[in-house]
């Protein structure tokens, strides 16, 4: 495949305002637009044409494929200027050449067109502790942790350190020092680059994804000491992000690591994307703001009570996920169906809309 014909194809795919792009054997060139899959072409592609596409991204983006080429797996960014960036995904699948490509603005999208509530953006000005935000694959989890750290950008004179595999969204210095490091590529992986950061004189530091105990055990440390540590997690809702970062540690620490999350907890975002009227998708929120009250809660393995501490302080901005999802329907926004099959507990959305 020519270069200039594969640029004039992403260019039309991210035109028709695409999400992600599928190129995968026996299929045409795919992508995902507002949660519905398009082909535009009828010609299927075979193996030798998704290793072409596969080569040719790989070349774009300045890569070697041999790192590829030895695992059957490979996470990286690259850009097409004036077009967009792209975080890429290459795997192999039945022996042949394959990759996901989720399409990224150059521009930190602006929070208010994204429905992301002021009481998150309002995390900016949290000096220390754990901020989550949870929700899954495809969620918005990054594009909303940027705007947290473009707010904190713009308005705090502070050295924030992102941890990324692969790196999104570019940031440019403003009030603030950002460095921005890009797991294999610029170190060998989060738990080194954590333990690195930590000695890089940081006052906000993003990290990825906190995948496995060791991370999320340098995370909280990290958190104690006196640094803002954003992160995220495949986990629906406040109360089973918890469980699932004590779950993740040997049964004879959890004691311990209870205590300490009571303590460097600071705030849990989940979100989930949902289904307009209009065809488009919009995020739903739940917000959880540590109070003494959930920190006793989680120190006392009361843990399921947290969902009902949410849904009654609104006045402390927090937000339910199931409120979230009633005021986007209040506002016509979604219809009832959607606010029913995608609420927490389905069977009281549909009394309050009486369906």
């Amino acid at each position: 495949m020519e270069r200039e014909q594969f640029i004039e194809k992403m260019e039309h795919v991210v035109k028709s305002g695409a999400s992600d792009i599928f190129i995968v054997a026996g299929r045409s060139l795919t992508y995902k637009t507002n949660g519905k899959i398009v082909s535009e072409e009828s010609q299927r592609l075979l193996p030798p044409d998704t290793k072409a596409y596969v080569e040719m991204i790989y070349e774009l983006a300045g890569r070697s494929i041999d790192r590829f080429a030895e695992t059957g797996d490979d996470d990286f960014s690259f850009a097409l200027p004036g077009i967009s960036r792209f975080r890429v995904c290459t795997f192999l699948q039945r022996g042949s050449y394959s990759a996901v490509i989720r399409v990224i603005n150059f521009d930190i999208p602006d929070y208010k067109t994204l429905n992301i509530p002021e009481q998150i953006m309002d995390l900016a000005d949290t000096r220390s502790g754990l901020v989550l935000v949870t929700g899954p694959a495809g969620g918005g989890k990054s594009t909303t942790l940027s705007c947290i750290i473009d707010r904190i950008n713009k308005t705090k004179e502070d050295h924030i350190i992102t941890l990324e595999d692969p790196v999104e969204f570019l940031h440019s210095h403003d009030r603030s020092i950002i460095s921005q490091r890009e797991i294999s590529n610029d170190t060998q992986s989060y738990l080194t680059a954590l333990r690195a950061a930590l000695r890089q004189s940081p006052d906000v530091i993003l990290l990825g994804e906190m995948r496995d105990y060791e991370t999320m055990n340098v995370a909280m440390t990290a958190a104690e000491t006196g640094h803002l540590i954003l992160s995220t997690l495949h986990t629906i809702g406040a109360a089973n992000t918890i469980d699932r970062i004590i779950d993740a540690f040997p049964a004879n620490q959890q004691h311990q690591i209870v205590v300490q999350l009571s303590m460097v907890l600071h705030a849990i975002i989940s979100q989930r994307l949902l289904p307009t009227k209009d065809g488009r998708e919009i995020p739903a929120f739940e917000v959880m703001i540590l109070t003494p009250a959930i920190r006793n809660m989680i120190r006392e393995g009361k843990i399921h009570q947290i969902d009902g501490v949410i849904s009654t302080s609104a006045d402390q901005d927090m937000i339910a996920m199931d409120t979230s999802i009633y005021k986007l329907y209040q506002d016509g926004v979604i219809t009832a169906e959607t606010a029913v099959s995608h609420a927490m507990n389905p069977e009281m959305m549909a009394k309050r809309l009486k369906v």
